[in-house]
């Protein structure tokens, strides 16, 4: 499955794909179902918003009509960080997992970022104990340069986040 770049007309299927991984996985996003299950439509259309000044993009692996695996990637706008992008969003679903998805989704985030003018560093951030997408990270040239403690809330109890980045710049953007 290659990757899209998902547009507004994707946003029904983007929102419950995500409203999904959101539910299925409290400690591996930063936001809540509950909190994004509240947010009108056009802020999740406004969210793959296409155009030259689109700071935000997200592809999505589609199969048979329906979404398989998605990641997103941030712009920064402010003049002192606009070399960076955030890596957000990554989730495969259960039944698409073991396939080379998350490889495929994440050569198209690294080809797509290098491709933009001024973009040196890609940071992605992955919940503590999450050693799958830790591991796909490493595997596609991520290095961990900290660890943000109680980071989020999940239940009663707290989940670090840990912080990797990427140069860009470097040789091979392929994902092993």
């Amino acid at each position: 499955m290659k990757p899209i770049r998902l547009s507004p007309a994707n946003a029904p299927e983007y929102r419950s794909f995500m409203l999904e991984a959101y539910s299925l996985h409290l400690d591996a996003f930063t936001s809540s179902a509950t909190e994004r299950e509240s947010l009108p439509l056009s802020w999740w259309e406004q969210w793959l918003s296409e155009g030259e000044g689109a700071n935000d993009v997200v592809f999505g692996c589609v199969s048979k009509g329906q979404l398989a695996g998605v990641v997103g990637l941030a712009f920064e706008r402010r003049e002192k960080t606009r070399h960076k992008a955030t890596l957000f969003g990554m989730y495969v679903s259960a039944s698409f997992r073991d396939l080379g998805l998350g490889g495929e989704l994440m050569n198209c985030a690294l080809g797509y970022a290098k491709a933009r003018p001024g973009i040196r560093v890609i940071q992605p951030t992955v919940s503590e104990g999450n050693r799958a997408a830790q591991a796909l990270y490493e595997r596609s040239g991520f290095i961990q340069f900290g660890c943000k403690p109680y980071a989020i809330a999940v239940g009663s109890g707290f989940v670090s986040k840990i912080y990797m980045w990427r140069d860009l710049s470097g040789a091979s953007l392929e994902a092993s």
